[in-house]
């Protein structure tokens, strides 16, 4: 089950179904969709934001350590979203690695709320005894790129490992005993 997760300024809970038109709004926007998947816009309507959020509560329901998290400020505005989540190898059926991703509303673009989520998300999946956490990103979504690198994740360059699509690809491994997670404060 999505586990709720804190940060300095975040809240970071499962959706429910009073997020659906947060949902709709967000992956409704061409600005958001252009770089998931082939860009086409998902959720159109308040049915399909509902089905959405049951089917990524279903997913995890089982799941301690993954999730499909809304990310909130403290006042409870929900931001974004931020996954980890088996990712699928390209030509094949098989998720032998966990990816780490972040979908935030334009409203909320350049706060740093990706990174403070993030970094959140990956100190919770290196306590839960994960060794290694993947990041990909669209070659032009340098935004994604830089938080990425603010989290002290390695760029290992272009890669076509995953999702069948040319992307870069980050990745971050657990710290060793006594070594804190990398990166700056955003």
């Amino acid at each position: 089950m999505t586990r709720p997760l804190t940060s300095p300024r975040l809240v970071l809970r499962p959706y429910s179904l009073a997020d659906a038109a947060f949902v709709q709004d967000m992956y409704a926007r061409p600005e958001v969709q252009r770089y998931i998947g082939d860009g086409t816009q998902r959720v159109r309507t308040l049915d399909e934001a509902r089905a959405k959020i049951i089917a990524w509560n279903e997913r995890y329901l089982a799941e301690p350590t993954q999730g499909l998290w809304a990310v909130c400020r403290k006042d409870g505005t929900v931001t974004g979203s931020l996954l980890l989540k088996p990712i699928p190898d390209s030509k094949t059926a098989v998720e032998r690695d966990i990816e780490i991703g972040w979908h935030v509303h334009p409203d909320h673009w350049g706060h740093g709320y990706a990174t403070e989520a993030a970094r959140a998300v990956l100190e919770h999946a290196f306590a839960s005894g994960l060794e290694r956490v993947v990041a990909v990103t669209h070659p032009a979504n340098t935004a994604s790129q830089a938080v990425c690198l603010r989290l002290g994740m390695t760029h290992l360059g272009l890669s076509d490992a995953y999702y069948d699509a040319a992307c870069e690809l980050f990745d971050s491994t657990a710290p060793a005993a006594g070594e804190e997670q990398g990166g700056e404060q955003s």
